[in-house]
Order: C-alpha cells, then structure tokens, then sequence
C-alpha cells in the first residue's frame, strides 16, 4: 500500500506560478511511475505529467500538451516526493490536482493508477 498527500495548492494570479508536492508513505517511491491529475468542476479528470525512474533508462517525463513548456514533473527519492512546478498559471489551470502511483503503469490513463491523493485546489485568478 501507498499512501500520498499532496499539498501546495492556493490561490494564485494569471502568470504566477505554483509547486505542488506529492510526498508518499508506505513505499519507497522509486519503486513507482508517477502521474499528477487535475479536474476541474464540471470536466473529467485531465492528465496532466508523469514521471518515472528505471536502472535502464533512467528518468522519463512527459506531459499533457496543454502544460508543455509551463509545467515541470520531479522527484527526489530521499525525500519520497514528487513534485508539480506551475509557471504561467492560467485561469483555465484551475482544478483539484492530484497524483497518482503505479508500480507498473506510466501513461496518461488515470484508470491504470492504484494509487491516488486527496488532492489539492489550485485556483488562478484573471
């Protein structure tokens, strides 16, 4: 099992930027591929980036094509975190964010994660 709580969600200005934090107990994180979520009231869940560390290959990211450019997907093992920086914050940003931890899936599919966070309220302001 597990367990992840995100925080650094707020009340942000168009332009203004973020850092959401995933941090993970339980499991030791590198044994997982991250994904971090959002939706907005009334709109499905939208993938946003995922993030994955193997031996072979190490760090892989990608990113939803409407967060290309603005946000940034880390991690930092020692800490059992994972991290959402949001630079250029727009209105249309606003959601509930959450990330997600699978031990085998990496991709955009929420439906293919087992593990899931509360969530934190992103809101950016016109």
């Amino acid at each position: 099992q597990v367990q992840l709580v995100e925080s650094g969600g707020g009340l942000v200005q168009a332009g203004g930027s973020l850092r959401l934090s995933c941090v993970a107990s339980g499991r030791t994180l590198s044994r997982y591929n991250m994904g971090w979520f959002r939706q907005a009231p009334g709109k499905e869940r939208e993938f946003v980036a995922a993030i994955r560390w193997t031996d072979w290959t190490g760090e892989s990211t990608y990113y939803a094509d409407s967060v290309k450019g603005r946000f940034t997907v880390s991690r930092d093992n020692a800490k059992n975190t994972v991290y959402l920086r949001m630079t250029s914050l727009k209105p249309e940003d606003t959601a509930l964010y959450y990330c997600a931890a699978d031990a085998k899936y990496y991709g955009s599919s929420g439906n293919e994660y087992d593990y899931w966070g509360q969530g934190t309220q992103v809101t950016v302001s016109s």
